[in-house]
């Protein structure tokens, strides 16, 4: 799997069944996930302890489909990982809204906690767009 393009927020059971049933899932001793959503305090005061912020009302999200894939092809080349998901929301989202998806699957659990944070990182760092609204 890869970028589910879907609209619709996706169901983790229904993710964890296909997972699940996958040609590697003989493989995978674990499974992680990741569910982002917009928070009302700002990254300045969350990120880098700044208290004079405003609260966050909502955000405008968007994401390059190219560098998404690129990261979860990283993230799959990872020793020991074996199933990878990831659903973006896009457009004005508000405070509770979900930002991302994320499934990894794995044989240990070191392997897969460290494809998660670097996958989420990745994504975060270098392949979205946050604006913060106020």
């Amino acid at each position: 799997m890869g970028i589910d393009n879907s609209n619709r927020i996706p169901s983790m059971d229904a993710w964890l069944a296909e997972a699940k049933a996958a040609p590697d899932a003989g493989k995978v001793g674990m499974y992680l996930t990741h569910n982002g959503v917009v928070r009302e305090t700002a990254k300045a005061q969350v990120r880098r302890g700044e208290q004079d912020t405003q609260s966050v009302t909502g955000m405008v999200f968007s994401y390059d489909e190219d560098k998404v894939s690129a990261a979860i092809e990283a993230t799959r080349a990872l020793d020991g990982i074996y199933y990878v998901r990831v659903w973006l929301n896009q457009g004005h989202l508000a405070v509770g809204d979900d930002i991302m998806y994320v499934l990894i699957g794995g044989d240990i659990r070191p392997h897969v906690v460290d494809a998660l944070q670097f996958l989420v990182e990745t994504i975060k760092t270098k392949c979205v767009l946050e604006t913060e609204l106020y």
